[in-house]
Formats: C-alpha cells, sequence, structure tokens
C-alpha cells in the first residue's frame, strides 16, 4: 500500500513538474477519444460489409484519385454487388445490383427514404428545404402536395412555352451556322434556363435574346433583378462542387461527422475573406432575390397563369398548403426546379446530338421517324410526344444509360436494417451505384456500344433485362418528380432540332468528350457542332 501510494504521489509530482496539470490531461485524452471515435466509429459499425481497407482520414478517397469515377465499377468487380467505400471518414454502403436497388428503393423504401446530404448543401437553408433534400413527413407532405402540377393535363398547357423557346434556339442556331462552330451546350443551357424561368417563376430571363443580342452587339437593357439573380444562381451551381476550390467546411465535411461541420460552418461564415463568408452571403442575396420575385408574382394575382410558382402560390392562398407553403419552403421549392431541370435537361439533349451525330445510321433511322410525322414545320401536341415516337424513346435512353447525369442515388437508413445479409444501423448512407449498372454487360451485352435498339420493347436484350437495370431518374417513391417535364422538353427539343438540322462534330472539339462531375455531370469544354441545314 505505502509503494503504491508512493507511486501515485510520484506521478502527480512529475506531472506538475512538467508543467502539466490533471485537467489538461483529462482535455487531451477526452480529445484524442473524440477524434479516434470520429474516425473509426463509422468504419466499426459497418467492418462485416466487404471493401479495401480505408487509409487513415482520407478513406478511400486515394482510389477515387486513381480510378475516377470508374472506382465504384472496379470496386463492384473485387467485392461484389455491396461494398464499402469511404468518403474520407464517411463510409458509404454501395449496392451495384439491380434487384438490391429495388430492394433499397421499393421493398424497403419506408426504412431508408431519406436522402444522405452530401457535405455542399449542410447548414444551407435554401438547399436543405428543397423537396429534393426534405425528409420524413415534411418530404411526404410537399410531395402530396407537388403531384399534381406534373400530371398531364397541366405538362401540355406548358408545352407552347416550351416551343417558343425552342424556336428561338432554332434561330440562334441559324444566326451561328456560318460560325466555325456552334456553342451547342451553351445555347441549349440557356434555353433551358428560360423555359424554367416561364414555367416555374413565370418570368422572362431572356438569355436566348441575350445570346442574340450579343452577336449583334446590341446593349439593350435588361431587368437587374433578373440578371442578378441569374449571376447568384451561377454562383450557387460553382459552390456545389467538392473539389480543391471548395469551402473550408464542405471539404472539412469529408473529415467530421455533419453536425460538426455545421458548427463550423457557422464560424467560418462570420469571416470576411473565406469562402464559406462568401457561400453566405451570396445566398442571403440569392434569397432575398427569389423572395422578390415571389412578392412581385403574389401581387398580380393572375389565376390565370399555368407556371409554378402561380400554383404554389393559388394553393397557399386557398388555405389548402397554407403551412406547408410558408416563405422559406416556397422560395426553396421554387428554386429546386432551377437547380434541377436546367443543367441536367440540357445535359441529356447536348449528349443525345452529339451521340446521334456520331453514328450515322442512328441519325438516319431517327430523322426517318421524325419525317414520317409530318412535314417539318409541324409542331408535336404533348401527346404525339408521348405515342408517335418509339425510337427517339430509345435513342434518348441509350444516351441516358450512355450519360447518367447523376451515376449515384444517395439515401440514408432511418433505423436498423438488414440489406442482403449485412445489418446496417440507423444513419447508415446507402447509394445506387446506377452507373455501374448501365454498363453492366450481363444487363447490356457490349455496353460500350452505343445501340438504342437494345431499349427496343420487342428486343430479346430488352425483355432478359432486369427492370431496375437502368433507372436514370431513380427509383421509387424518391425517383425524380420531374421526369415527365424533362423527357416533354428534351422530345420537343430533338424533335424540332432534326426536322431543320443534322449536326456534326466540330474539329475544336476535343475527343472523347472530357467531362466534369458535381452533384450532375457535364461537359467540361462544352459540346461544339457543325449545323447542316437540311431541305424543305
Amino acid at each position: 500500500m505505502e509503494l503504491l501510494t508512493s507511486f501515485n504521489n510520484w506521478g502527480v509530482g512529475s506531472v506538475s513538474m512538467l508543467g502539466i496539470s490533471a485537467p489538461f490531461i483529462a482535455t487531451f485524452i477526452a480529445l484524442f477519444a473524440g477524434f479516434f471515435l470520429n474516425f473509426y466509429l463509422p468504419f466499426w459499425k459497418l467492418r462485416k460489409v466487404p471493401g479495401p481497407a480505408p487509409t487513415f482520414l482520407v478513406g478511400h478517397l486515394p482510389l477515387l484519385a486513381k480510378h475516377g469515377p470508374d472506382v465504384f465499377r472496379v470496386l463492384a468487380k473485387n467485392y461484389g454487388p455491396i461494398f464499402r467505400f469511404h468518403m474520407g471518414r464517411q463510409p458509404l454502403v454501395m449496392v451495384a445490383d439491380a434487384e438490391l436497388c429495388k430492394d433499397v428503393g421499393i421493398k424497403k423504401f419506408k426504412d431508408i427514404k431519406n436522402r444522405s446530404r452530401p457535405p455542399p448543401t449542410v447548414g444551407s437553408p435554401i438547399l436543405q428545404e428543397t423537396l429534393f433534400l426534405s425528409r420524413d413527413s415534411r418530404w411526404s407532405s410537399m410531395r402530396n402536395a407537388i403531384i399534381p402540377l406534373y400530371q398531364p393535363a397541366h405538362l401540355a398547357s406548358l408545352t407552347p412555352t416550351m416551343q417558343s423557346y425552342v424556336s428561338a434556339l432554332l434561330f440562334n442556331i441559324s444566326e451561328a451556322e456560318k460560325e466555325e462552330y456552334i456553342p451547342f451546350s451553351d445555347l441549349v443551357l440557356r434555353m433551358a434556363i428560360d423555359i424554367i424561368g416561364k414555367t416555374a417563376f413565370g418570368f422572362e430571363f431572356g438569355l436566348m435574346n441575350q445570346f442574340s443580342d450579343q452577336r449583334n452587339d446590341d446593349e439593350t437593357e435588361r431587368d437587374n433583378d433578373i440578371t442578378n439573380f441569374l449571376k447568384e444562381y451561377k454562383l450557387t451551381l460553382e459552390y456545389l462542387k467538392m473539389d480543391l476550390s471548395s469551402s473550408f467546411s464542405t471539404i472539412l465535411g469529408l473529415f467530421v461527422s455533419p453536425s460538426l461541420q455545421k458548427i463550423f460552418k457557422k464560424i467560418l461564415e462570420r469571416f470576411p475573406g473565406t469562402m464559406d463568408f462568401k457561400i453566405a452571403q451570396n445566398e442571403k442575396k440569392l434569397c432575398q432575390r427569389i423572395d422578390a420575385l415571389i412578392g412581385k408574382r403574389s401581387k398580380e394575382k393572375n389565376k390565370e397563369s399555368v407556371d409554378f410558382l402561380a400554383a404554389l402560390l393559388n394553393a397557399r392562398e386557398s388555405g389548402v398548403s397554407k403551412d406547408l407553403f410558408a416563405d422559406n419552403y416556397l422560395r426553396a421549392l421554387t428554386f429546386e426546379h432551377l437547380i434541377a431541370g436546367t443543367k441536367t435537361t440540357a445535359f441529356t439533349i447536348c449528349s443525345t446530338v452529339y451521340l446521334v451525330s456520331k453514328h450515322q445510321k442512328v441519325e438516319k433511322k431517327l430523322i426517318q421517324e421524325i419525317d414520317s410525322f409530318g412535314p417539318h414545320d409541324l409542331v408535336p401536341t404533348t401527346e404525339d410526344l408521348q405515342n408517335r415516337f418509339p425510337y427517339l424513346d430509345q435513342v434518348i435512353k441509350e444516351s441516358m444509360r450512355f450519360y447518367l447525369v447523376s451515376p449515384l442515388i444517395a439515401r440514408e437508413t432511418s433505423q436498423e436494417l438488414e440489406i442482403s445479409g449485412y445489418i446496417l444501423p440507423k444513419g447508415t448512407y446507402v447509394w445506387l451505384a446506377v452507373g455501374v449498372l448501365a454498363r453492366d454487360p450481363a444487363q447490356f451485352p457490349e455496353p460500350d456500344v452505343f445501340r438504342p435498339e437494345r431499349f427496343d420493347p420487342a428486343c430479346d436484350e430488352e425483355k432478359r433485362r432486369h427492370p431496375y437495370s437502368h433507372i436514370p431518374f431513380g427509383i421509387g417513391p424518391r425517383s425524380c418528380i420531374g421526369q415527365r417535364f424533362a423527357l416533354q422538353e428534351i422530345k420537343l427539343t430533338i424533335i424540332r432540332l432534326y426536322q431543320h438540322y443534322v449536326f456534326r462534330h466540330s474539329p475544336l472539339m476535343e475527343s472523347p468528350l472530357e467531362l466534369e462531375y458535381d452533384l450532375v455531370l457535364g461537359f467540361k469544354h462544352g459540346v461544339k457542332l457543325i449545323a447542316l441545314k437540311r431541305g424543305a
């Protein structure tokens, strides 16, 4: 006992002699334990799910740097249809099997209905309150209230608006067809933004006219509110990127929990000059700008308007959805259309035309179908778009298989559940690797060959294929609510383009095209085409 007491006194005394207090040691131990648990606990909970050993701090980010987006195909080949991928500290359970995707997206939906939130969106009110990232009962209530706006009758009322902007696209192509090349992806994105401006906000954004004015050195004055709003929207998209140019809190989100990331973000937003400060200020201006646009539309009280914002305002004023569409949610829902309905739709139109212009047999067959519809000035109705162009449907599906706008679908478990024999605790991030499914040779023989006929309903390959092997718009109740709207715009644009033109690749465009991987896929340097006028 004496010896033990002496040893204890010696230890405390020695610590004091070194100038280190007991509270300091306790704090150090607590911080070390917290740091250790922050990185090790997520791995420990999912240690039985197969996958390569993660590197401390960075997880499997070195593998991502080595293989790029093909990393998930490589890991699926080595570890099977369900495996772990560590995005920094955060383990993701990756699912690369059509039947398991059905389990996650449909059969067990009630236990895994929420989306996991990527680091760039953490702490952002306007993004967190969108339908895309809303959770639980809030999500289901919002979805049920919005679904009627995407029914065929309402979409049919938007066709004339879409057609007017497609005509503007054709005009701009005719103006630029004698140039070295047509900046096709830029033009199509402008059109997509203009369409959303009118169909979602009820405003004329004027980007197609602006392109024409720039070519003619026209200094026409524009609505400053709209101009500034579009600048802030563009900045928001830039800030959603996940690379070394991201904000410190976004990068930190790879290494700490979302709750800790949110705290750091709130602190960093207070320091001018930081990227977090710039993002917060831009979002503040953006929210004020959207609120002003909503206020302007609210005062108009035009019951005849068919745009999305007018429908939401009418629903709120009727009292049916007054609480559901409070100002902050109305703002987020309207802005969500601009994010979800522009780059994604424009990318699909561009990738389709890019691929068709590269495959002459496909182009010939597509033009035959379009020409059989009627004269080149005949505009298809909504019903025509749905029923009269089966080969175009196949071409679009194959284009979306080749270039998936979003090759990953993110989910998060709301309680413990079992998938493929593995127990996943509450809060597990489960991501569906739909990009891997789209290039699976078992489902798509010769996956690197562009062959739209593989989606022909009469084709044996289509009959044998698992129904959930190609899910570009998502799966189950959380699939893209704007799918019909997007396809209507894509089909109408492609039909009208090929009624008047065929396209060839510009020699100034790189081959193969370089892609950029943000929250959605994009073309790094754009699609540059040569337009050849068709005969009458």
